[in-house]
């Protein structure tokens, strides 16, 4: 009977002081009040965001989807944080127990709050971006958001630490040496970036463009990094090239292009006659002229060049209306084959290097 006493005794000592100072039932009615937040966290993730998502599908604005999508994590996390909070004011810790119950509910506050600013800004950018087009670039646009995002990432995690009682004074100053450190070994890494970052300032191209580099790269733009710039060439070959080599060396933007030149050394035989080379440089003339493909406000020249080794030139140049690459060919094979059939009308030939070889008779 006294060994029953002496086991009752120390169970209800141990259901009293349980955890940390808290009995037992208290723990077991904290923990009951976490899992009802626990199941309407559920509620939340499958009916109420579900819900959100199905409104803002119907909407032709694309603000409301960005909004509920971004807002998901916190609003799933929400319940963890209240549910949480509330438990823990129900029980009755120890002084040392509460300081350290406390602590976890300001770090969970904060996480939610610097949560929500780090999703917050992919809406806010949605917003602003209308106006921000006219002046930046969509790729540095995207880059100033992912730079905000992992400033928020870096204060959140500070905000934390400095909860914990972790001094971030001396972390930031070993990073700044190592920061240094990093630099003088890296500085390709950083003429890179500040490449990149003009490009996208300047706007010296897109994705999508179709860019030239002199002696470097043809092809067309696929994606702009940090580093680098990913251009896929017409061979289909996908070539990395550092960003400092579009700002030291000239761009071309193809795509950029207004309208197309032509521009043609015609040679014709010497045996052509004075009046055979005026009347095919006016035929191309008038045809180029009275034709809806080209921009003659941009000037046409149709005129008889030099004389060379093994023919006479005639130079021949217009601009095309278009803008397209596709349409330019298109244009300038026409433009071929009308000036083949002019020269051939009037009964002349184009001509081709030749060499005339004497032999001396002994």
């Amino acid at each position: 009977m006294e060994l029953f006493n002496n086991f009752t005794s120390l169970f209800l000592s141990v259901w009293n002081k349980g955890i940390f100072g808290v009995d037992i039932l208290q723990i077991l009615v904290g923990i009951g009040i976490f899992l009802i937040f626990l199941i309407f966290r559920g509620i939340i993730s499958e009916v109420i965001i579900k819900r959100l998502k199905n409104i803002a599908k119907r909407t032709t604005n694309k603000l409301d989807d960005s909004f509920v999508h971004a807002m998901e994590g916190p609003a799933r996390f929400l319940p963890i944080v209240v549910g949480f909070f509330i438990a823990s004011h129900y029980m009755s810790f120890s002084e040392d127990g509460r300081a350290i119950v406390d602590t976890i509910n300001r770090t969970l506050i904060t996480i939610l709050i610097f949560w929500v600013i780090h999703q917050i800004i992919e809406p806010i950018s949605y917003i602003l971006s209308s106006g921000l087009d006219k002046i930046l670039t969509r790729e540095l646009i995207g880059w100033i958001i992912k730079s905000l995002k992992i400033l928020i990432f870096i204060l959140g995690l500070a905000a934390v630490l400095e909860l914990w009682g972790i001094k971030i004074g001396p972390i930031i100053a070993g990073l700044g040496l190592l920061g240094i450190a990093v630099a003088l070994g890296a500085q390709d890494l950083f003429k890179n970036l500040i490449s990149g970052i003009l490009v996208l300032v300047e706007k010296r191209f897109r994705i999508g463009d179709w860019i030239l580099v002199e002696g470097i790269i043809e092809g067309i733009v696929e994606k702009i990094g940090f580093r680098s710039t990913a251009i896929r060439k017409f061979n289909k070959s996908l070539a990395i090239i550092p960003n400092f080599q579009f700002a030291e060396n000239a761009v071309v933007n193809v795509s950029q292009t207004t309208n197309w030149l032509i521009s043609w050394i015609i040679t014709l035989q010497y045996n052509t006659t004075v009046d055979q080379l005026k009347k095919i440089r006016n035929e191309i003339e008038e045809h180029i002229n009275k034709s809806e493909d080209y921009n003659t406000s941009l000037g046409v020249a149709a005129r008889i060049d030099k004389f060379s080794d093994s023919s006479i030139d005639m130079y021949v140049r217009c601009f095309t209306k278009t803008d397209s690459w596709e349409e330019w060919l298109a244009v300038k094979e026409k433009l071929a084959i009308e000036i083949k059939q002019i020269v051939e009308k009037n009964n002349a030939s184009f001509a081709f290097p030749s060499q005339s070889i004497y032999i001396e008779k002994k």
